[in-house]
């Protein structure tokens, strides 16, 4: 059997506000299969940015083990854990964060930069917003795109790498009715293509309703996992 991509064992992460601990995780425990296309919901404050930023090496926990593609990242130090996030994980924000002044192309190729990759970046780059259907779009700048048009750079980017997981943060969050199933399609399409395992954390029961499996936070617990 395949070793899971993720494994979450006894999160906890506390927060120190002054004299008060905020307990962000309290003990959070559980497993992503490769492949899987997984969502996390809660209320404002359950916890679920915390541990988006944990799963995605942006953030170590205050105890616990995260495993992940096999390697304990959890007690890495800063400059491992970048290097961790810039192979193994591609980030899709509901801002987009695209670089305004650079190309679509150029911002596609910004992970494969910092990776050290020097032959094939500006085709590799150019293929990867064909594959999102953005192939006239290429040297156009942020503010020449629509909001799904700009998404579907950034999901060309995050995927530039070949990443074990992509970790979206409320990814149509910012886009009309429209425009945020076109990105749902291809974010399920890429799934499908890939074999690329998805994490979503979003506030919208639709989006959570056409992935595999819903984790609810609350007050840092998971409440359920459906």
């Amino acid at each position: 059997m395949a070793e899971p991509v993720i494994q979450v064992q006894h999160l906890k992460k506390v927060y120190q506000m002054g004299e008060i601990e905020v307990n962000a995780l309290r003990d959070v425990s559980f497993v992503v299969e490769r492949g899987e296309v997984i969502s996390i919901m809660g209320p404002s404050g359950s916890g679920k940015s915390t541990l988006m930023n944990i799963l995605g090496c942006l953030d170590r926990p205050t105890a616990g083990e995260y495993i992940l593609d096999g390697q304990t990242v959890s007690n890495l130090r800063d400059d491992d854990l970048a290097l961790i996030r810039n192979r193994k994980v591609g980030f899709v924000f509901q801002s987009f964060n695209l670089l305004p002044r650079e190309t679509a192309v150029a911002n596609v190729e910004l992970p494969m930069r910092y990776a050290g990759v020097k032959e094939n970046r500006r085709k590799l780059a150019e293929d990867a917003l064909v594959s999102v259907g953005l192939g006239d779009r290429l040297t156009h700048k942020p503010t020449e795109l629509s909001g799904g048009q700009q998404q579907r750079v950034a999901l060309a980017r995050a995927l530039i790498n070949n990443p074990s997981i992509i970790m979206a943060d409320e990814p149509t969050g910012n886009l009309d009715s429209k425009s945020g199933k076109e990105i749902m399609d291809l974010i399920l399409e890429m799934n499908k293509e890939r074999g690329t395992t998805i994490i979503i954390v979003t506030h919208d029961p639709g989006v959570a309703a056409q992935t595999q499996r819903i984790i609810r936070l609350r007050d840092g617990l998971i409440e359920v996992a459906e």
